[in-house]
């Protein structure tokens, strides 16, 4: 059960305001007021956007713009966009070439010209939502890749790339690979105005039989005081992981850093402290130690892809999730969802509606340690596969704010003022607001604001999401048309104000519309 803070606003209530009852609504307390609901955007080889490579700039853009709208729909309120799928890019400012998934050739710059995540940033902020930029961090070049332009990366250094399954892979053992990796994130960061930068689930690969990762001689060099290579390997990725950490957050504070690793950290048959599960593990197979990433705060949350099943015989999905939710430290935890997967024709009998994922999701609900979803892929929710998109959307039925890091920041913006309603002939009311009187550095940092509408005899309660009207992104034009409000209804309104990590100010001035 969700705790309910109770905002009384008595010492703000004008002269013409009634006394009134406090009336509790039990269903709301089943929707949390804060929630991350994300989805990923891939690229690599067109899964979700763009859909060809043969697309025209103009057309890429339309693509992108409707993926949003669509979303927006739903609920969603992130998205997460593989900007570096092979050592390559989406946008204008890098030194990596061009991604042949964008253009056709990699290499070959956007015709018409234009910075693809710019453009993409911009679209998704006009729409008040945040923007994760999404890289792939251990391939060089994707499987068997047959045109590798001559300035990218395994070209100009291929000592730094490990040959395995097809495909060309970073020796992260190497300090100038991660050295470089680190480079290629902060430019990211320094460029363009992200609010995360994320990882996937790729750190060493995932084994190929008859295959072997060969970083011998790397740890033979560097390995000296580790026992074996895979501790060496382990620390390796925690180094890196530590060092971007700390690039981030000297470059941009506000910037999230994020992971969505594989699910299972160690099963308990490996380790005591382990899940009871029975799966590939990140920290065994893939040199992973992402429950020390998420324990030691280098990371601001961590999105294991739980990509299973309730009636999953190994990897059950609710035994996995409830270990997370003790072993997420004190950042937060995200749910990875497999919406790829319902399909009609599944051989798993619960993948073959989209109840599961429904079922995934109210489940995390109840849980006060699980902050948010991510889902996979975007055009599944694009297609709304078997319903899947109108079962979120039954879920989503409210607004979420999404959650705040105070350990990034902490500090509320200061609340709007002369908040005023009034009755129009058009539709229903209309409100307008004047930003905070006090001129400070906050003033600067409100991103948006949060106007709540409640009916003559509610509580007051700013805790609860159904009383949101609408979260509206600061453009500098301070009103806003309730179109829904009843003529035949009296109500109460109170405005907050957003920074850019989503802290919210105390409430304006409340003013009762007659």
């Amino acid at each position: 059960m969700l705790l309910i803070v109770v905002v009384i606003l008595g010492q703000c209530t004008p002269k013409n305001t009634p006394k009134r009852p406090v009336i509790s609504n039990k269903e709301d307390i089943l929707f949390p007021k804060r929630q991350f609901r994300a989805a990923w955007i891939a690229t690599i080889e067109n899964i979700d956007w763009p859909s060809k490579k043969s697309l025209s700039s103009d057309q890429q853009q339309n693509e992108f713009v409707n993926i949003l709208d669509v979303h927006k729909k739903i609920g969603i309120n992130a998205v997460f966009v593989q900007v570096r799928a092979a050592s390559d890019a989406f946008y204008a400012n890098s030194n990596e070439p061009w991604s042949e998934w964008l253009t056709g050739t990699q290499g070959k710059e956007p015709d018409p010209y234009y910075d693809p995540l710019k453009f993409m940033i911009d679209e998704t902020h006009e729409r008040n939502m945040e923007f994760h930029a999404w890289l792939n961090l251990n391939r060089g070049t994707q499987k068997n890749a047959k045109s590798v332009s001559k300035a990218h990366i395994t070209n100009v250094h291929p000592e730094w790339f490990v040959n395995y399954g097809g495909s060309k892979l970073y020796n992260f053992g190497l300090p100038e690979v991660r050295e470089y990796i680190e480079k290629v994130a902060v430019n990211l960061v320094k460029n363009y105005d992200i609010d995360g930068l994320h990882f996937d689930d790729y750190f060493y690969p995932y084994a190929i039989e008859g295959e072997t990762f060969d970083d011998s001689e790397t740890f033979k060099e560097y390995g000296s005081g580790f026992s074996n290579i895979g501790d060496w390997r382990r620390n390796n990725i925690n180094t890196l992981i530590k060092d971007l950490s700390r690039a981030i957050g000297a470059e941009k504070k506000w910037v999230k850093f994020g992971i969505s690793p594989a699910a299972v950290w160690r099963n308990e048959s490996q380790n005591n402290e382990g899940s009871a599960t029975r799966g590939l593990s990140s920290y065994d197979d893939l040199y992973a130690d992402t429950r020390k990433w998420i324990n030691a705060g280098w990371i601001d949350y961590i999105a294991p892809q739980v990509y299973f099943a309730f009636d999953h015989v190994r990897v059950p999905y609710k035994s996995l999730v409830d270990w997370w939710t003790e072993n997420h430290g004190n950042r937060h935890l995200y749910i990875g969802h497999s919406v790829y997967k319902v399909d009609k024709n599944s051989t798993e009998k619960s993948w073959k509606t989209a109840g599961q994922i429904g079922k995934q999701v109210r489940s995390n609900l109840k849980s006060e340690e699980i902050s948010g979803s991510i889902f996979f892929s975007s055009k599944y929710l694009v297609a709304n596969n078997l319903g899947i998109s109108d079962t979120l959307k039954n879920i989503y039925k409210y607004p979420a704010l999404l959650p705040s890091m105070p350990w990034k920041d902490g500090l509320a913006p200061s609340s709007p003022t002369t908040l005023h309603v009034k009755r129009t002939e058009n539709y229903g009311s209309e409100v307008t607001w004047k930003l905070p009187s006090k001129l400070t550095l906050n003033r600067e940092n409100i991103q948006s604001f949060v106007l709540y509408r409640f009916e003559e005899f509610d509580e007051i309660n700013l805790e609860n999401p159904k009383k949101i009207v609408a979260i509206i992104k600061n453009v500098g034009v301070f009103k806003y048309s309730d179109k829904n409000a009843s003529k035949r209804k009296s109500y109460h309104y109170v405005i907050t104000a957003l920074d850019r990590l989503h802290n919210e100010s105390g409430p304006s001035n409340e003013f009762y519309l007659k």
